[in-house]
């Protein structure tokens, strides 16, 4: 069956189409869980919408939640206060299936309970605070959201600016600057890839506490300015795309190294910067063992380890909100790669033309 036929046209599209849908499967799973009630996260079989129960008792129609854990039929009889959204059950029943009402409703008021309650603050503070104004919780006994998403921030661009400075001028003069053991020393550089981040880690531990640099957000971001191997290599192997004629052209009209690795070989370099910064920023922005292994106190934790913190920080995981808070964590890399996928396939199909 040739590819050009219609019928072989169309298994391409459902195998792309299949395809696409297992890799998107667990990103759908996440945010179906995040808009779920928690006892619908993790039943068997599972729950895909998120849905909600009703139930007509004693003339008057009511919102029921099923009680997975005891039997399937018992059901939970609830209510809502006016000062409070925590549901209270009021009564357990048998109640048949037939009696029980179901309608899709996702609880969009996961995502702001998430985002409260990832620095420390435990639902019922979140919602005496917000509705009856009665805990009297001091703002200092957590750390806002906005905190972990600025230590981020700062640490994501501090990298970029870093590995695209210094991994751009290492990368110049092993490719276009003669120099005695050039070969040899890119060779030991591209060797260095080899070596595990594990092997790493108690020396670089060891150098960033005799620095005084253990608690804060330094281990995270100077390294990035002493270049990366994999960088190194990837814009090396662009520069050398580049016709050495625009070199030698500078040179004539009197420019020296620095000024023709600025003014002519970066300008020239959009797509393959574009791309190592990309691939630096969703290096940064998920990087976990890194601030485990560096950041002490909560105020410095990035996105990554505020997630892992909050999984056991209320004494067992609350699966919505976690799920809501890891919605609210990848959107802006995916919202990042859309809008430079182009530059980014670019960057990565114009290196390696040229050995």
């Amino acid at each position: 069956m040739s590819p050009r036929s219609k019928s072989g046209r169309i298994l391409i599209y459902a195998l792309l189409v299949l395809g696409s849908l297992i890799f998107a499967a667990p990103l759908i799973w996440l945010i179906s869980t995040s808009l779920k009630p928690i006892e619908q996260t993790m039943t068997m079989p599972p729950v895909w919408l998120p849905r909600e129960y009703y139930a007509v008792i004693s003339g008057k129609r009511t919102e029921v939640t099923r009680d997975y854990l005891v039997a399937p039929g018992v059901w939970h009889v609830t209510e809502f206060s006016s000062t409070k959204v925590r549901e209270h059950a009021l009564a357990s029943a048998q109640l048949p299936e037939s009696q029980i009402e179901t309608q899709i409703r996702p609880r969009w008021e996961n995502y702001p309970m998430a985002l409260a309650t990832i620095g420390g603050r435990n639902v019922e503070e979140v919602q005496g605070s917000v509705h009856s104004q009665t805990t009297g919780l001091s703002e200092d006994s957590h750390v806002p959201f906005s905190r972990f998403v600025a230590n981020t921030v700062l640490v994501c661009v501090l990298n970029v600016i870093g590995v695209a400075i210094s991994s751009a001028v290492v990368a110049y003069s092993f490719a276009k600057i003669r120099w005695p053991g050039r070969d040899v020393l890119f060779a030991v550089t591209i060797a260095t890839m080899m070596i595990p981040f594990p092997v790493l880690m108690v020396p670089l531990y060891g150098i960033f506490r005799s620095l005084g640099w253990i608690g804060s957000l330094k281990p995270l971001w100077v390294p990035a300015w002493f270049g990366g191997a994999f960088y190194i290599f990837l814009m090396r192997q662009f520069f050398r795309t580049i016709p050495n004629e625009l070199s030698e052209a500078a040179r004539i009209d009197g420019c020296n190294e620095w000024q023709i690795f600025w003014c002519v070989i970066l300008p020239l370099s959009k797509p393959v910067i574009a791309c190592v910064a990309l691939f630096q920023f969703l290096s940064c922005w998920n990087d976990f063992m890194a601030p485990l292994l560096y950041l002490t106190r909560k105020h410095t934790f990035t996105l990554a380890l505020a997630l892992a913190n909050y999984q056991s920080q209320h004494g067992g995981v609350q699966w919505h909100h976690l799920m809501a808070a890891s919605a609210v964590v990848t959107l802006p890399v995916i919202v990042l790669f859309f809008f430079a996928q182009k530059t980014f396939i670019r960057g990565i199909t114009t290196t390696g033309l040229k050995g």
